[in-house]
């Protein structure tokens, strides 16, 4: 995995503050409200999946487990109803605490079992920032709240998908993707538009070999996608439309389309 955007502390802070503005945006909401972007989710159930990351991923690094560790409490959120707001805000918060200090004491180099090669602790508090900025997303949108994100996270949040979209497993799980390969005009260009130059918040997809690479560029392509950084941050989660307002197409619609597909695999709840 590339080198992440930002420091392995300012993960670590993240995981607490994103828990804290998601704990805002429920604290009087009605968690049986449906969650779009989690279609069998109320929101309640979706912070019970935020929470059993937390904790599970903690778990991984207070024990530096370097095998797979059960994720059960991660995805088994069907048997809660009913719950009380805010108690499960908290619970919610202590997890992410917990977590916090479990990865500061641990280090980002220290070994431990991670769902890609070579991980570490720096590669969990990267995965559960950004696990924990779209599912506030989610509860953003399923309660009608606004919902926006610092540049330099949304920035780092995308530096890791292009990352994972990149990895074996993608032609591994989504075989059709081999047909996108080895085509000079298999390139694909995200520009966000409302970060500084300095930011250098583009990105070149290009598959145009016999695998799947990206690198930072401002550079041609087949297509070309335009819009607010927080805004390309959801389009690669699926969590907005491609062909909706704020974003802007130039070439190709159909690679953007075949591509988005084919790099969503890791996602799945």
């Amino acid at each position: 995995m590339p080198s992440t955007s930002l420091s392995f502390a300012r993960h670590c802070t993240e995981i607490v503050a994103q828990t804290e503005m998601l704990r805002s945006v429920v604290e009087r909401a009605d968690l049986t409200t449906p969650v779009p972007g989690c279609p069998d989710w109320t929101l309640g159930q979706l912070l019970r999946h935020l929470g059993g990351a937390h904790r599970w991923t903690e778990t991984i690094i207070r024990t530096r487990a370097t095998r797979e560790v059960s994720d059960a409490q991660v995805n088994d959120v069907f048997g809660f109803h009913d719950e009380d707001p805010a108690a499960l805000g908290a619970w919610l918060a202590e997890g992410a605490e917990q977590l916090a200090d479990a990865l500061r004491a641990a280090g980002p180099d220290a070994e431990v079992w991670t769902v890609v090669p070579g991980g570490t602790p720096e590669f969990w508090a990267r995965r559960m920032t950004h696990e924990t900025v779209v599912h506030r997303a989610d509860a953003s949108f399923a309660v009608g709240a606004e919902f926006g994100v610092d540049a330099a996270v949304a920035i780092d949040g995308l530096d890791e998908w292009m990352a994972f979209g990149s990895l074996a497993q993608v032609l591994e799980t989504k075989p059709e993707m081999y047909d996108l390969l080895g085509r000079p005009t298999s390139t694909l260009h995200f520009h966000a538009t409302d970060t500084a130059p300095q930011a250098a918040a583009e990105w070149l997809i290009d598959l145009t070999g016999d695998t799947i690479t990206w690198r930072r560029a401002h550079e041609k392509a087949a297509v070309a996608v335009r819009g607010p950084v927080a805004d390309l941050l959801l389009l690669v989660y699926g969590r907005r439309r491609p062909h909706g307002d704020g974003i802007e197409i130039l070439g190709d619609a159909r690679l953007l389309d075949a591509w988005l597909d084919g790099v969503s695999f890791w996602l799945k709840e």
